[in-house]
């Protein structure tokens, strides 16, 4: 965690982590894209160059909000996991999304993604970030029981191909 902050404002402070174009995108990519290796987030959306990808990977780690473990699938790989400082930003980005959504012109399929996650509100958000706690930290973290239905996760997944056929 970097020591040499211009200010103790929290909004300030979250800026020196959050502050650049990739940052959230790379996480959004974790959080809500199930990304969890470095070709899988290079291959992003936006393009996000290999030198920048790096380079945001080792501040999201250095920074506490993923983890890097080697992939026991394939020993030149590396597996990117969320820590529960990263999950606990699902409802910061579902009210951007909101946000997004009501001023600018989302569209393509994460902006059905988004509705699905800004529609499900609070109750919703909780049973996702329960996922990925199970998905990330373990079994043992989830902090709610497994829901019946189809999970937030998968509703987001169906709009968004959904989305894109039409």
């Amino acid at each position: 965690m970097r020591t040499d902050v211009r200010s103790g404002c929290p909004i300030s402070l979250s800026l020196e982590v959050f502050g650049d174009r990739w940052t959230l995108l790379v996480l959004r990519d974790v959080i809500f894209g199930g990304s969890r290796h470095f070709r899988e987030l290079l291959d992003g959306p936006e393009r996000i160059s290999s030198n920048i990808l790096a380079d945001r990977l080792a501040a999201l780690v250095e920074h506490g909000l993923l983890t890097r473990s080697g992939d026991p699938t394939h020993k030149q790989k590396v597996t990117y996991s969320l820590t529960e400082p990263a999950i606990q930003l699902v409802p910061v980005l579902a009210c951007m999304s909101a946000w997004g959504l009501e001023h600018l012109p989302a569209k393509d399929p994460q902006a059905a993604a988004a509705r699905v996650l800004v529609d499900g509100g609070p109750a919703a958000w909780e049973a996702y970030m329960s996922d990925l706690r199970e998905l990330h930290l373990g079994a043992g973290a989830r902090h709610r029981p497994a829901p019946h239905a189809p999970s937030l996760g998968d509703r987001m997944a169906v709009a968004a191909r959904a989305s894109g056929r039409a």
